[in-house]
């Protein structure tokens, strides 16, 4: 692509440079515009991105950035994408945001993190500038649909550099506190497999939450037709109870709930994503990768989890 614009470029100058009458000056402005437009339409352009941390400590070094084909949204994925293609394809996670922000800025280690696994990580907001708090704007549940639907469609975009390298039936929406109550409200859409749900848990009356939050009622838990993962700081999380009353109504479909005594923050903001980067990634790893090594983390009487002195856990319909 910048091949292609440089000689672009280079046309533009060569004519520019020609000695030519003022009536042919209009005339070759806009065939400067018409070469430029050629060049570049039907592809993506992304804007500068940047490398969160050290970009993770999977395999695939990741690298966060915006597309201006989805400029409502920040991307997480491996930087390099030449091991994606027919035999290895990224799935896909979609990720709302804390507060209902219009921006992952407390989430980016965590996302960073979970991309360097071999993830195609789509947050909610524009990507955030170094060391940016973005408080105010509100984001909506269907921001988190926008993000699967634009995935889809650079898999199927020749020109695109994602092209032919994601896993479009692998597919998890995932959310933190107001975006756990997103993920729970597009739950039921049926290209989903497997929801994640961070810090958060509906309220016993639809509506209880602050002005912006989803109003959902406790009979959306009967909707969710995934394996599913809720993932709590403890009885100090504000989240909990809401949190746990959602596992005891879950009785339809496999469910594994994590306590980990931090509170409502979680460990998004620590190094790597902390603790919840782990389990998360390993969840992922199992339910959109089928990693059987991941799924010793949640699988037995025994499981890693169950080990655990920072831990507990709960589980139903998980062997």
């Amino acid at each position: 692509m910048h091949y292609l614009l440089e000689n672009c470029k280079n046309n533009i100058v060569i004519m520019n440079r020609n000695k030519v009458n003022s009536s042919f000056k209009l005339l070759i402005v806009l065939i400067s515009i018409l070469i430029f437009v050629s060049c570049s339409n039907g592809t993506t352009e992304n804007m500068p991105g940047r490398i969160v941390e050290d970009g993770g400590t999977g395999d695939y070094s990741a690298i966060m950035y915006t597309d201006s084909t989805l400029n409502t949204h920040t991307i997480f994925r491996p930087q390099d994408l030449s091991s994606f293609g027919k035999n290895q394809k990224l799935p896909i996670i979609a990720w709302g945001n804390g507060a209902c922000a219009n921006s992952p800025w407390e989430h980016i280690n965590f996302l960073s993190e979970v991309a360097s696994h071999g993830f195609l990580v789509i947050a909610i907001g524009p990507m955030p500038k170094e060391g940016e708090e973005v408080h105010g704007t509100r984001s909506i549940a269907s921001q988190l649909i926008d993000a699967i639907d634009w995935a889809i469609a650079q898999n199927n975009n020749k020109k695109s550099s994602l092209y032919n390298k994601i896993d479009v039936d692998k597919i998890s929406v995932s959310g933190m506190s107001c975006g756990g109550l997103q993920t729970i409200e597009v739950a039921p859409d049926p290209r989903i497999s497997t929801i994640v749900v961070c810090n958060s848990g509906l309220f016993n009356q639809a509506g209880g939450g602050m002005p912006g939050m989803p109003s959902l009622g406790k009979e959306q838990l009967e909707k969710i037709h995934t394996p599913t993962l809720y993932l709590l700081g403890g009885e100090s999380d504000i989240a909990y109870n809401n949190g746990m009353d959602d596992f005891e109504r879950i009785n339809h479909v496999p469910i594994f709930v994590g306590n980990m005594d931090v509170g409502h923050g979680g460990t998004y903001r620590q190094h790597h994503g902390g603790e919840f980067a782990v389990v998360a990634t390993a969840w992922y790893k199992w339910q959109l990768k089928d990693d059987k090594e991941a799924a010793k983390l949640f699988v037995g009487d025994n499981c890693g989890l169950a080990d655990s002195d920072i831990w507990t856990i709960d589980k139903k319909n998980i062997d």
